[in-house]
């Protein structure tokens, strides 16, 4: 389901019990914080039983069907009577409390929590979240007091994390959280979130909770590019059968940047760094519901600009039509958000956790500059556009977050106009 994933909901069950299903045929449909998907079976075989229901919400690495092999063995090794549950080299806290693992959904919440009796809020807690508030001492009633961001208020391993992350603050820079009731009047429109903006408003929170935004601007003169792209956009169109917008360039001049600063293709593991091998781009997408999605471009540097191009090409179009699979939504380290695309001349982006920096690029321009010449200062026309570099502050200092934005900034002015496509 994508490296980030714990958790997901059953949406459909495509297959019910009794069926042949083949390799790889899709059996549900699971909706994660990141997408919906149709989950392929591993094996081919007969659906014997099916464990968990429409709606329930179930940890990764949670048992949700049984499927009988023509292998005699593999029907020994996957009968529920004959073995134990298998260990893993999961998460600890899965393994610690296997049973609940081994337990439809819909049980856990009358399993025993820390305090040794049952929650008695109306809320799901996956088991998951029961053993965090057990390792860490949580009671079932400060549990029910915990704001959830997940489906119908549910709580998050992101939820306990950030709530034990302000717990443990010192109590003067502690602001209590106060939920804060909305005046209606005659005539207001009431709208519901819907789950995607649910998920949103919680990472966005949690990020600004994680992270000290620092933001740093810097003007480009990307000239070169425009009176490249006009010259080359209809013979491209023409050759490839799709546009070349002004994406794949920030994309290109990030990916040269992070090569020259790859302390910023990082992530913060408490108090651990982790530097990043692949440079792995993600670039915000506006679906037409008014939500952003974030598909990722793996490996960008090894992508000359028509390779991007068709990458963000294809990514922008699936995303539109909900047709990315979990996996094209993880494993970014870096985040680019096109602000310019709404004519906003710049913006103080959020940055999308575990990563440590993201960068928003304003619309294009035409502005009057002095221009240097050999026969010295003229003022010219110039295309030029805001680069808002937004970064963690824990680990990424201004001078390097101020010297890689200058750095894109630079390999964008120095865009060859004899580039071939």
């Amino acid at each position: 389901m994508g490296e980030s994933i714990i958790e997901g909901t059953i949406l459909t069950w495509l297959k019910k019990e009794g069926d042949q299903i083949d390799q790889d045929e899709s059996v549900l449909e699971v909706a994660t914080d990141k997408v919906d998907t149709e989950v392929p079976s591993s094996h081919a075989g007969l659906l014997k039983e099916i464990l968990v229901k429409e709606g329930d919400v179930v940890a990764v690495g949670t048992p949700i069907a049984l499927i009988e092999t023509q292998d005699e063995e593999e029907k020994t090794s996957h009968s529920p009577t004959s073995q134990e549950p298998k260990k893993t080299n999961e998460d600890p806290s899965i393994q610690e409390n296997e049973e609940l693992l081994s337990v439809a959904p819909a049980q856990t919440a009358s399993l025993l929590s820390n305090s040794g009796s049952a929650i008695k809020d109306d809320r799901f807690y996956s088991p998951l979240v029961q053993s965090i508030a057990k390792e860490e001492g949580i009671s079932k009633d400060e549990l029910a007091r915990i704001a959830g961001t997940g489906k119908e208020g549910r709580v998050t391993k992101n939820d306990m994390l950030a709530y034990l992350k302000a717990k443990s603050a010192p109590s003067e820079n502690h602001i209590p959280s106060q939920k804060v009731s909305a005046s209606v009047s005659a005539g207001d429109e009431i709208i519901e979130m819907d789950r995607m903006r649910k998920m949103i408003a919680g990472r966005m929170l949690e990020s600004k909770r994680i992270s000290p935004h620092v933001t740093s601007f810097v003007e480009a003169d990307v000239t070169n590019i425009v009176l490249w792209r006009n010259k080359v956009k209809e013979d491209y169109k023409k050759k490839n059968g799709e546009p070349i917008t002004f994406t794949p360039f920030f994309i290109e001049a990030v990916a040269k940047a992070i090569q020259d600063f790859p302390m910023i293709n990082i992530s913060v593991d408490g108090d651990t760094i982790i530097k990043k091998k692949n440079i792995n781009i993600g670039v915000a997408v506006a679906l037409p519901s008014g939500n952003l999605i974030v598909p990722v471009i793996k490996k960008a540097n090894e992508l000359n600009l028509t390779g991007i191009s068709k990458k963000v090409n294809d990514l922008a179009s699936r995303a539109r039509a909900n047709q990315l699979s979990a996996d094209e939504l993880s494993g970014g380290t870096y985040t680019i958000s096109n602000v310019g695309s709404f004519g906003n001349v710049m913006g103080t982006p959020i940055i999308m956790q575990p990563q440590v920096a993201i960068l928003a690029v304003g619309s294009i321009t035409k502005k009057p500059a002095v221009v240097e010449t050999p026969t010295g200062d003229v003022i010219a026309i110039r295309h030029k556009m805001f680069l808002s570099h937004s970064y963690d502050h824990r680990v990424v200092d201004g001078s390097l977050g101020g010297m890689f934005v200058k750095r894109v900034a630079e390999y964008l002015e120095a865009f060859d106009l004899n580039t071939k496509v």
